[in-house]
């Protein structure tokens, strides 16, 4: 692996490798704010998380970015909001089915539930202007509230590791991410 810019804790930038071996010659590594700007413009994005007994789960889920991390939504009692109660190591990923065009994203960070109300207006600010008020939350209570689905919880997922994967010109691209500042 190169390495083509050092960290600098106090804004979360990552260091940049790229991985020659799964790159073609003369690839240059995915910029971070290329990658970030992906993350924050995608619709659709998998998160995987593992069951109590150890089997892996991957679902679709709407999220944004804000703050640094990306804030996903779902259900208090869904599959997912059990396994990252017992684990709450997960990854999303993003990206196109496209085979020689495009950039597939694959964030690895822990899951933190959010209950500050304040943060959670923003949180559901960044839903509606993303999303249509389509996907309309009330914020109460530490939670978010919808006419049609009822009581929501949002987890923060701050990168730990990022991989970026171009295709056609292929580079394989590692972000590695200091602790997140307090």
């Amino acid at each position: 692996m190169t390495q083509e810019q050092p960290r600098d804790p106090r804004t979360r930038e990552p260091v940049t490798e790229l991985d020659a071996r799964y790159s073609s010659p003369g690839a240059a590594p995915t910029s971070w704010p290329e990658g970030r700007a992906l993350l924050a413009a995608a619709e659709v994005y998998w998160l995987s998380t593992v069951r109590p007994e150890g089997r892996p789960h991957v679902t679709p889920v709407l999220a944004v970015w804000l703050d640094e991390a990306l804030h996903f939504v779902t259900g208090p009692r869904e599959r997912k909001t059990r396994n990252l109660t017992a684990n709450a190591h997960c990854v999303l990923t993003t990206g196109g089915n496209e085979l020689r065009s495009g950039l597939d994203l694959v964030v690895e960070g822990t899951a933190r539930l959010l209950q500050d109300d304040a943060v959670l207006r923003r949180v559901a600010e960044a839903i509606d202007a993303k999303y249509s008020s389509a996907w309309h939350f009330d914020v109460a209570d530490g939670a978010l509230h919808s006419a049609d689905s009822g009581r929501a919880v949002v987890y923060r997922v701050a990168p730990e590791t990022a991989f970026g994967f171009r295709k056609g010109d292929y580079a394989q691209t590692r972000w590695r991410f200091g602790p997140a500042p307090a």
